[in-house]
């Protein structure tokens, strides 16, 4: 396992893992060795199923040029109804949606309350799916995470959290 040091002018020590599987650790420019050695030896579990979850996700987003499209046609058909629906039940309504290919992230919403949604949110139960429609929905709403924001999300659909866990499963 590599581990990678960045170091730069924030004030805590963070972990994370990278697409080629090594371990990334962002410390403040004082931080000694000895110290991010410690963090990430306390912090080894967290690092083995983190390592598991990126593999999983890797998988699911390297795939075949045709499988992609295929992604792209069900959720071309799929996300703008479950949008439709949520819509109606919060009275929250967006002025665009796209379908992307987006690696990165299931789902985002512009300061013009358009809303994008990445073909790879298919790979994943339909609960999971609902679960960042309502949240994109409520970014139109509170461009933020605030409890505001998780208040309005709980209010349309209490298991939110449960909804999530699904998004961070292996395959």
């Amino acid at each position: 396992m590599a581990i990678k040091i960045i170091r730069s002018g924030r004030k805590s020590l963070s972990l994370s893992v990278d697409d080629e599987l090594n371990v990334v650790v962002r410390a403040p420019y004082n931080t000694n060795d000895a110290l991010i050695n410690d963090f990430v030896s306390k912090n080894s579990q967290w690092i083995s199923k983190a390592i598991e979850r990126k593999k999983a996700y890797l998988g699911r987003v390297n795939i075949a040029d045709n499988e992609v499209e295929s992604l792209i046609r069900q959720a071309k058909d799929i996300i703008p109804k479950r949008v439709d629906y949520f819509s109606s039940i919060m009275n929250i309504y967006p002025t665009g949606i796209k379908i992307t290919k987006a690696k990165k992230r299931f789902g985002s919403c512009n300061q013009k309350n358009s809303l994008c949604f990445s073909c790879f949110l298919m790979q994943y139960p339909l609960e999971a799916v609902d679960y960042v429609v309502v949240h994109e929905l409520a970014h139109i709403r509170h461009h933020n995470h605030s409890a505001e924001f998780y208040s309005l999300i709980r209010r349309y659909m209490p298991d939110y959290k449960q909804r999530e866990k699904l998004l961070k499963e292996p395959k």
